[in-house]
């Protein structure tokens, strides 16, 4: 018995009215260890709360960049039914102003994809240059080794990036002249 009482030794205290109480020397600690578990709770609990804020950040995200996508396309595709349109119209016309027609539909699609940020690579006459144009034939020519003589299909670029190389053929030289 007399392990027992060294294992629960007892501190006095004295409360307010001036009565001594006798309190085992743990009870310090459990409340220190409770204060830390309602600590670690209140952290785990904003924790849980942030990553729940994150997962719907990222799905609104995610949702907003598909909405503005579709719009685009949208935009695009109404401006591409006005030239549809001009088609349906000039095919429908006498031979005599076809020509004409398909002229001006060419030169509102040109207009439409200017306006989307799509422009032209000119090539013919340029030098070849493999991150804008496609070498499909090498073909002799008076023009220099590598000049582009001949733009079988034009390229185009959206804004700074070619969304199509363009297809053409590139001078190898005149051959008569590179024999003698």
């Amino acid at each position: 018995m007399h392990d027992a009482e060294n294992r629960t030794e007892q501190i006095e205290v004295q409360d307010s009215g001036g009565r001594e109480n006798s309190l085992p020397e743990c009870l310090p600690l459990t409340d220190e260890l409770d204060e830390q578990k309602k600590a670690n709770a209140e952290l785990n609990d904003q924790f849980l709360r942030l990553a729940a804020d994150f997962e719907n950040f990222k799905k609104r995200t995610a949702r907003d960049r598909e909405i503005s996508i579709s719009l685009a396309n949208e935009r695009f595709a109404i401006d591409i039914l006005e030239v549809v349109d001009n088609l349906e119209r000039a095919l429908k016309a006498d031979d005599t102003h076809l020509r004409e027609g398909i002229c001006q539909i060419q030169q509102l699609l040109s207009a439409q994809l200017l306006r989307h940020g799509i422009n032209p690579i000119d090539a013919f006459k340029k030098q070849f240059n493999p991150s804008e144009h496609e070498a499909i034939a090498h073909v002799s020519s008076d023009e220099p080794v590598g000049t582009v003589i001949d733009v079988v299909a034009r390229g185009y670029r959206m804004r700074d990036k070619v969304i199509r190389y363009a297809k053409v053929a590139v001078s190898k030289g005149n051959q008569k002249n590179q024999e003698e």
